[in-house]
This record gives C-alpha cells, structure tokens and sequence, in this order.
C-alpha cells in the first residue's frame, strides 16, 4: 500500500505546466482525510464526479468495485499486472462484476499520467492506463520521468503536440485533483491502491484468492444502491 509522497526533486513536470496548485493540493489532501468508515453508501460512492466513470462490465452487475489508484504506485501497477487479469476474465467479462478505476495521483508525475490517459478519450483510457502501469518502472522511478513518461504514452498513439497541449490543461489537471480530494474527505482514502466492494472498503494490494472470497461473499447480498 502507497501513501501520499511528495518528493518533487523530479524535474518539474514540463517546467511548470502542472500547476503549483496542483502540487500544494497534493500535499494537503492527506491532511483532509476523512476517519474512513469501513462500509459507506454505495449511492454516495457512485454519486458523480468530477469526469465521468469509465465502467468496465455490465451496468446491471450485482457487484460493484471501485479502486483509487496513484500511476506511480507500486503496488497499484502490481495488482494490474498479476490480478486484474484474472479478475477481468473471471468476473468482468462474465457479468458477475462491474469495475471502476477512480484517478487518486500521489503526486505531480501521476497526474499528468492520468491527464494523458484521459487525454485518449474514454474507450481507450483503461488501456493507456495498463500500458503505463506495465511500463512503470521506465518512467516513474527514473531520473527523468517526463521524458519517459511521454516515451511510454508515444506507443498509445500520443505525440509531442497532443503530450504537451495536455500537460497545459488545467480543466483537466483539477477535474483529476477533484476526484481524488473527493475520495480523501468522504470516504477517508489516504492511500492507494483502495477498493470499495459493494461499499465496503478495503486497503492495501488484494490477491486474486481474497478477491475470490469478497466478491462470493458481495453476491450473495448486494448492496442496495440508496444504502
């Protein structure tokens, strides 16, 4: 599990196209953490938010789960590589679950990831988001991460104009930034990767055998949409 960093020794993010509000926000959302319960209203979970959710699975699922992840966090990109297959293949794409990734960027490098993501449209930001993840360890960590970043996002078909004019919207940087202080002070995420399943909420990376557990035990009685 990732908690908030806020190392900025990384080069600025094209010198400055994300905001220093961005960054000030960053390091403060932490401080706003609501005492999480461990179960909130899945109504107020699946409320709007600042951009659309991009759902993967059928609508009328009997399950629903939501997870806040960061671009940069470890153990976000772990559980996409070795679990989210399995879980896409068994429960996904069999109707059995619905699936909701929510941005909840850790510092300035994983909102512009996101940005980007976003930047693609919907159907094909998840698959920029698997494509990142996948490749995390040849941007994120690295001495120049914007560099790689952009080298990365090259292959989802982003070039130098789209990388740049992308990394100046500001609409998009506090949309992405509204998601993630949304989640912060309603239903105290304060690290990534966080699932709510049904509403109730789990923290920390999850292995296909507890997800396995959860969901059987999820189905069996669905949370109620006003509960």
């Amino acid at each position: 599990m990732t908690k908030t960093k806020f190392s900025l020794t990384r080069r600025a993010v094209l010198a400055g196209s994300i905001s220093a509000a961005a960054i000030a926000s960053t390091a403060a959302f932490a401080q706003k953490a609501a005492n999480g319960a461990t179960k909130v209203s899945l109504a107020e979970l699946m409320a709007p938010n600042a951009l659309p959710d991009i759902v993967q699975g059928k609508a009328d699922a009997p399950v629903t789960i939501v997870e806040y992840a960061s671009m940069t966090c470890g153990h976000c990109a772990a559980f996409h590589r070795e679990v989210y297959p399995a879980l896409k293949k068994d429960y996904i794409e069999t109707g059995k679950i619905k699936f909701i990734l929510r941005e909840f960027p850790l510092d300035p490098i994983a909102t512009a990831a996101f940005m980007l993501a976003r930047s693609l449209g919907d159907d094909k930001r998840d698959a920029a988001v698997d494509l990142l993840f996948a490749q995390q360890k040849n941007w994120a960590f690295t001495e120049t991460p914007v560099e790689g970043l952009e080298g990365v996002v090259k292959q989802a078909g982003i070039g130098q104009a789209q990388f740049e004019s992308t990394l100046k919207d500001t609409d998009l940087q506090k949309k992405i930034v509204s998601i993630r202080d949304r989640a912060a002070e309603k239903f105290g995420v304060n690290a990534t990767p966080t699932f709510f399943i049904n509403g109730v909420k789990f923290s920390g990376e999850m292995k296909v055998s507890e997800l396995d557990k959860v969901i059987s035990e999820a189905a069996k009685a669905p949370a109620e949409a006003g509960k």
